[in-house]
């Protein structure tokens, strides 16, 4: 063996014990705190009737929660207080929602309705589109939101409402643009204003959703009839700067479809 080969052996020794020591040092500071980290996360939870039936280990300074509470958020709400608590390395919670037994049907027709009437009265109201599935009490929301605070209203319906017992986000954000903020504007009032289309702005959640990315259109919701659907997808088509127009509105048989 050349004497470089042996200095890169010794070398890659030494590392791997430094590293080793650096491990152990870290896991032993964290451990040094487990007693306060654990008094002080069964005080704050205490004070809390909501997590009356939620227990807490410490181990390494990692903070496992278990028991039960009634909301998903109060799940959520749980680890967060426990991250807050100092020297406290992180949370692993395993808190189980237990709550009101709620079947899947009657979940997904409370979402859809609170989802649907979300953001009312704001801007944005017109440029939010859900997606909804709920399984086993599991509630998966996609679709895609004009800015974070659509998104963030939408995830907190889920996190709230009895029976949900753990909330899936795969709702996307559209991209900040000022091309496409204009095309938003000038295609809502171009639907919405339209002679045979204006009907649908009597319903304060804009049932006609603009979905933009790049000057490309989507359109979702729901409308009356076949005729309205055309409408709607000309008329968009005819907005300057439209590069193309996905017409995906659902013509009503009776009962509202899509949020």
């Amino acid at each position: 063996m050349n004497a470089r080969k042996w200095m890169t052996g010794v070398f890659s020794l030494l590392l791997v014990g430094l590293l080793s020591v650096s491990v152990v040092a870290q896991t032993g500071n964290a451990t040094r705190y487990d007693a306060t980290v654990q008094t002080a996360v069964t005080e704050k939870l205490a004070k809390n009737e909501k997590f009356q039936n939620v227990k807490s280990k410490v181990e390494d300074g990692i903070v496992t929660l278990t028991g039960t509470v009634d909301l998903y958020q109060d799940k959520l709400d749980a680890a967060k207080t426990a991250k807050k608590i100092k020297n406290a390395q992180g949370v692993r919670n395993l808190i189980a929602v237990a709550g009101p037994v709620v079947t899947d049907a009657q979940l997904h027709e409370q979402l859809a309705k609170k989802l649907y009437y979300d953001r009312v009265g704001w801007y944005d109201s017109a440029f939010n589109y859900y997606t909804l599935s709920v399984k086993d009490g599991v509630a998966t929301i996609g679709g895609e939101t004009y800015n974070d605070v659509g998104r963030d209203t939408a995830l907190a319906i889920a996190y709230r409402m009895p029976g949900v017992k753990d909330v899936v986000n795969e709702i996307k954000v559209s991209a900040v643009s000022i091309f496409d903020d204009d095309l938003r504007r000038h295609t809502a009032r171009v639907l919405y204003g339209d002679s045979v289309l204006s009907r649908y702005a009597i319903d304060p959640a804009r049932p006609i959703r603009i979905i933009i990315d790049g000057g490309h259109v989507s359109l979702y919701g729901t409308v009356d009839s076949a005729m309205d659907k055309q409408i709607a997808g000309m008329r968009v088509g005819q907005v300057p700067g439209v590069f193309s127009v996905q017409n995906n509105l659902i013509v009503d048989n009776g009962t509202k479809q899509g949020l």
